[in-house]
């Protein structure tokens, strides 16, 4: 870059494969917000980063996200706990473990749903739990 910086930054996505990520800072370049959902208009929850976890390490990844500065919000869906938090970007990245097992009823299920010209909304708001981060100023980078 000729008038700037950039870094490359990766998400190990735990199965040996990454995900590739640049944060660039470059005066030639128009002015952009590098958020998926964001810059479009959309909630930030819309278009995001999902990546599967084992249940048992979803604390973890929680803390090491708090550590370094930002805030996480934990969901039940019921058939699955996630984890959630933006990025430096302002990128939604998810960590999903599944909790249920899936069978032949569920798949039923599933078409109807996906056939339907409007599906019926779940009104059952889910346990979310909230976790705040300490200042970015005091975080500890890992």
């Amino acid at each position: 870059m000729e008038h700037g910086w950039a870094r490359h930054l990766f998400y190990d996505t735990g199965n040996g494969e990454m995900l590739a990520i640049w944060h660039l800072h470059d005066d030639d370049l128009p002015d952009f917000d590098p958020a998926i959902s964001t810059a479009l208009g959309l909630p930030n929850f819309v278009n995001h980063i999902a990546f599967h976890s084992v249940l048992d390490d979803l604390d973890a990844k929680r803390d090491r996200w708090l550590a370094n500065g930002h805030d996480v919000v934990r969901i039940d869906h019921g058939w699955c706990v996630s984890i959630y938090a933006n990025d430096p970007n302002g990128i939604m990245v998810e960590f999903c473990a599944t909790t249920k097992t899936f069978g032949a009823d569920d798949r039923r299920e599933a078409m109807k749903v996906l056939a339907a010209d409007r599906p019926a909304l779940n009104r059952e708001d889910p346990p979310i739990e909230f976790f705040k981060a300490r200042s970015r100023d005091d975080a500890v980078v890992s």
